[in-house]
């Protein structure tokens, strides 16, 4: 198993990255073998792997292009393939279609979702469809990050048939249906979430029929119920990612659900914590535990296939920590097992 990393690598984000990181996983203790670095590039910040792990994409934060490469499955190794312009300015989410004939991508700056079509070949050719969600909803209240609409992720539903986009700036979720490599929206087109919240990333419960979303400025998971044939989210509750007992400042970042569909897990930049939520039998959640990321500002979190080690990502100490996962309880021991990685931000597999 390999696993590819997303770094910052700019002097503006006041990065240590190179690029892209590879390292060949030991499933068995968690511990991660450099294998490559492919540098020269700018702030690779969010990867996608094809299924068949031949063909890898990336998005490039603060620009406005995306590459493809292709995969060396024996060794892990990258090779570049093609870029393509995104059409708007930083790129921070993509994901591929069920299909993998399309790659869907968020433009944080400019607020749209691009469509691009691939070739059998794994290039990306130029834009397709853009979709604006300027003028979509009023911004949020708040006076630096909610000056307008900011889509910031943009994953595939459990069945495939839709995918939804939270938006940082306007508190709201939006959901579109794909078909034939075309973004349409279904009815009604969004959710609002509580003002203020800065709903940021989102993720399915394996059975399709709820799914979880972290919001980034007042440190909260949103339980939803998904209607998978319609593409609605119904809200259903709001918990904390911190503990009562944390007074000071934080965001919220990433939000990750395991493969069982027993366990949330939410990371906090501020507190620098893991938040653990056990999911009921009727999706909602309850709070299981907190345990520190081994570092400040933990980005990202992932979990490694077969669900045995959670990776933290933490940026700002340029470290990948690794913990164990205890399968009966969810909860999380850091193994003292960390690697340098300067600004790491995505961490994705291929098996």
């Amino acid at each position: 198993m390999y696993a590819y990393i997303g770094s910052r690598t700019t002097r503006d984000r006041h990065a240590r990255g190179e690029g892209i990181s590879i390292y060949q996983v030991n499933t068995d203790t968690g511990e991660l073998i450099p294998v490559q670095v492919l540098k020269g590039m700018t702030n690779p910040s969010f990867l996608a792997l094809n299924s068949s792990g031949t063909r890898l994409y990336a998005v490039h934060g603060d620009t406005s292009t995306v590459s493809s490469y292709t995969v060396d499955t024996n060794t892990g190794k990258l090779a570049p393939l093609n870029r393509q312009e995104t059409g708007g300015m930083n790129p921070v989410h993509l994901a591929l279609d069920p299909s993998e004939c399309y790659l869907v991508i968020s433009n944080h700056i400019g607020a749209n979702l691009a469509v691009l079509p691939i070739t059998r070949d794994g290039l990306l050719e130029p834009v397709s469809q853009l979709v604006s969600l300027i003028g979509m909803g009023e911004p949020g209240p708040h006076r630096i990050e909610q000056k307008h609409a900011k889509p910031h992720h943009n994953p595939f539903s459990v069945t495939g048939r839709h995918v939804l986009v939270p938006d940082k700036g306007l508190d709201r979720i939006f959901t579109y249906s794909f078909s034939d490599g075309q973004l349409s929206p279904v009815q009604p087109i969004s959710v609002s979430s509580r003002e203020g919240s800065g709903p940021r990333h989102i993720a399915f419960h394996p059975n399709a029929n709820h799914a979880y979303c972290i919001n980034e400025l007042d440190s909260t998971v949103t339980t939803y119920r998904y209607h998978s044939l319609t593409g609605a989210l119904q809200a259903e509750q709001i918990l904390s990612t911190l503990p009562a007992s944390f007074t000071g400042n934080n965001r919220a970042a990433e939000i990750i659900v395991d493969a069982a569909g027993r366990y949330v897990y939410a990371t906090n930049r501020g507190h620098d914590s893991i938040a653990i939520f056990s999911i009921a039998s009727n999706g909602l959640l309850s709070w299981a535990g907190c345990e520190k990321s081994g570092g400040r500002t933990p980005r990202f979190i992932a979990l490694a296939p077969g669900g045995r080690h959670l990776y933290a990502l933490n940026e700002d100490d340029d470290c990948i920590c690794t913990f164990s996962v205890d399968p009966a309880t969810g909860s999380l021991r850091n193994t003292g097992v960390s690697i340098h990685s300067g600004s790491p931000v995505c961490m994705i597999f291929s098996t």
